[in-house]
């Protein structure tokens, strides 16, 4: 059971660091020894010294110069844990927070550091680009990724699941939950214009403005639509028209929803074993589970544009409205000849 519990605070702790940890892990230090304080990573001169791959006396000048120049201050960055030793006996440690590992990582002269200093710039350069930080608060509190963390996001993704939002809603509301969630960011805006479109394409072959344009017909019972607002038995409205969803038959919207399912299934899976996900995880998951479904992937924009097949549904609508008034049997009308049928019978 120990065993179990030891593995679990460690694959626990490897995601939940997020980036610092995607280093260690893509440099092969799977065997570093990684302590979770009080929201805090911390390492001891001799993990810092293996992570960089470096004698330990390296470390320790660094750490000096460091602290000598004000960079950081001792009394913020170091603390002092128990652990055992080889020999079985507890002794108490010096372990060094993110930040002073961080710094050492930009002083050292080595190659795993040369590595390190370029995956930080490579990682800083891109939140600037895409317009986000990671979690600016939870980092500038030096907190990670805990129990409660993800406790909170199976709340959210539950209330998601148990909403009326409509099928590529659902989708984008699991999109933001993303630990680097940005409404600027090139990703988030390129999967919210995309997200809709692309289911729509794996079940039918159209896109969202494709579909409407081939199934509205004014000439056609209901206008083509098989569900809208005041359905059944209420009128069609303009609004009504111009909704993708609301010309699709049973079998298509079945098959929507168990994208959507499986969607949400994974995302709560994901949580329960504490694992981040990123805006670029949940965009490429999408595209997984499509194709799992034998889908193919929407590569373009469509033929024909959202104002397009909107224009045109409105202007069936127009025709079949003198259609629909004409025939239209109120709630009123209904009463109103049932009434007379009873007085005047045949």
């Amino acid at each position: 059971m120990k065993n179990n519990d030891t593995e679990k605070r460690r694959k626990t702790i490897r995601n939940s660091t997020v980036d610092f940890l995607v280093f260690t892990k893509d440099a092969g230090e799977d065997s570093i020894e990684v302590r979770v304080q009080d929201g805090e990573v911390w390492l001891t001169q001799d993990g810092i010294a293996q992570l960089f791959d470096v004698d330990r006396s390296v470390v320790t000048k660094h750490l000096k110069n460091i602290f000598q120049d004000g960079e950081l201050t001792e009394e913020a960055t170091r603390a002092k844990f128990a652990q055992v030793a080889d020999n079985g006996k507890t002794y108490q440690y010096n372990f060094y927070a993110l930040p002073a590992i961080i710094a050492v990582g930009y002083r050292t002269n080595s190659s795993r550091a040369v590595q390190f200093r370029q995956w930080a710039t490579k990682v800083l350069e891109t939140f600037t680009k895409q317009g986000y930080v990671l979690d600016k608060e939870r980092l500038t509190n030096g907190q990670i990724f805990d129990e409660s963390y993800f406790d909170h996001l199976i709340s959210e993704i539950q209330e998601i699941r148990a909403s009326e939002r409509r099928f590529y809603q659902k989708i984008t509301d699991i999109y933001a939950t993303a630990v680097d969630y940005s409404l600027d960011s090139k990703t988030t805006k390129d999967f919210f214009a995309t997200v809709q479109n692309k289911m729509h394409y794996a079940v039918h072959g159209s896109t969202a403005a494709e579909v409407i344009m081939s199934r509205a017909d004014h000439a056609k019972e209901h206008m083509g639509l098989t569900s809208w607002k005041n359905a059944p038995n209420g009128k069609i409205v303009k609004a009504d028209v111009s909704v993708a969803k609301n010309y699709l038959f049973q079998d298509e919207l079945q098959e929507l929803n168990e994208i959507v399912a499986m969607y949400l299934d994974y995302a709560i899976r994901q949580a329960r074993r504490h694992v981040p996900m990123t805006m670029e995880d949940w965009a490429s998951k999408l595209d997984a589970f499509l194709q799992f479904n034998d889908a193919e992937i929407l590569q373009d924009n469509g033929k024909v544009t959202a104002a397009i097949a909107k224009a045109f549904a409105e202007s069936e609508f127009e025709k079949y409205r003198v259609i629909q008034d004409k025939n239209y049997q109120s709630d009123f009308d209904r009463l109103m000849a049932e009434t007379a049928e009873a007085k005047y019978p045949e």
